[in-house]
């Protein structure tokens, strides 16, 4: 037996990638217009397709007449362009050589070097608390409380990788008033709209609720999980302005960056999304896909504590099942990792994340069992 439960990427119930039903109807749409070509987009994308995911993103309703949009390559993409753009505009704090960012301890690996590069000196906040197995709210408070005013925040927007411990909606909202009180920057990364819950609405709630509180955020946005669309590289860099006149501006300044860069996007998965969200019934289909992702990854998350406990586990995995998205992060450690792999070629990283979408009927009750041989009788909190 070998299974992988490292990689971020969504699988089926026989451990298949799956391409969303709405996405595949919208290829074949793309495919058969004969009016279609292959040019070159322009700097900032594809306009239309960059309306929609705004839209998508901060509400249908939503006043979008001050916020700068650019087509981007994923979120990856996303966060680079922003962290360049917040680089150079964000008056640095007194005695700081370079724009701080402060990043959640733990957070997606690729995040520090992407704001590195970008030319930010990275930081980090307190976000998970290995000795409860869940988010350490307090800790998290009292670090942005102690960074310097007019630092860069960064956030993420729903189901927090590696850990999949959000905020509850109390929580982000004292999370906003803080961060109003101390000037400090937003910058929301959403890889998971849609597929953390299965709603898309919900999972927007505390981007939604920052932006109706005054804040000028700066949004990474990413159709890879939540569209399938991994090998398109298809997202959205957006930065909500204060006047058209800041808007145009800040336009500007984001095709700068972006020309030496990559020059343009490409065009093919923000066709597919664009195809997508402007045809209800595809539209209608693709929440009806997203949801079918979020319940089977539920799924799997109960079932794997339900057969660690009929196994005779007698740790308290319910962190597990409080979690949300794509990954449970179990508190195993690093050794337990690595005999994991070693002897039941189960592979994951090493910090305890199992990505949940590489669970399925057929491989759940080997995983559990090796789970439980190699945490008997250890602890898997700190």
């Amino acid at each position: 037996n070998k299974v992988n439960v490292c990689v971020g990427a969504y699988r089926d119930s026989t451990g298949k990638p799956w391409i969303l039903p709405s996405v595949r109807k919208a290829e074949a749409s793309l495919l058969a217009d004969s009016s279609a070509n292959k040019e070159y987009a322009p700097i900032a994308g594809d306009a239309a397709y960059v309306k929609l995911a705004l839209g998508f993103a901060y509400g249908a309703d939503a006043d979008l007449s001050n916020v700068a949009g650019v087509q981007s390559l994923s979120g990856t993409g996303a966060c680079r362009i922003g962290g360049h753009f917040l680089s150079k505009f964000v008056p640095k704090p007194e005695g700081f050589d370079k724009v701080p960012i402060y990043i959640p301890s733990p957070t997606w690996g690729n995040h520090i070097a992407i704001f590195k590069e970008a030319g930010m000196d990275v930081r980090r906040y307190r976000y998970y608390d290995s000795k409860t197995n869940r988010l350490d709210y307090d800790g998290l408070i009292e670090d942005l409380k102690d960074a310097p005013e007019g630092s860069v925040i960064l956030l993420h927007a729903c189901a927090h990788n590696p850990t999949g411990c959000d905020p509850t909606m109390d929580q982000w909202k004292a999370i906003s008033d803080l961060i109003k009180t101390k000037s400090h920057h937003v910058f929301f990364d959403s890889a998971y709209q849609g597929f953390a819950s299965g709603d898309a609405e919900a999972d927007a709630s505390a981007l939604r609720h920052f932006v109706s509180e005054g804040h000028q955020v700066v949004l990474a946005q990413s159709f890879a999980k939540n569209f399938g669309l991994y090998g398109e590289r298809t997202g959205t860099l957006s930065v909500v302005c204060g006047s058209a006149e800041e808007k145009s501006a800040v336009m500007s300044q984001l095709k700068l960056i972006i020309r030496p860069m990559y020059s343009s996007p490409p065009i093919h998965g923000s066709s597919i999304v664009r195809t997508v969200l402007t045809d209800e019934a595809l539209t209608t289909e693709y929440y009806d896909n997203c949801r079918e992702m979020a319940t089977r990854i539920q799924a799997m998350r109960v079932k794997l504590v339900e057969v660690l406990k009929e196994l005779g586990s007698t740790h308290d995995w319910s962190h597990v099942t409080e979690q949300i998205g794509m990954f449970a992060f179990t508190g195993m450690s690093s050794d337990m990792c690595d005999e994991l792999t070693s002897k039941y070629s189960i592979f994951l990283t090493k910090d305890g994340r199992i990505s949940l979408a590489g669970l399925n009927d057929g491989n759940i009750e080997y995983v559990a069992k090796a789970v439980h041989a190699v945490t008997d009788g250890k602890s898997i909190t700190a």
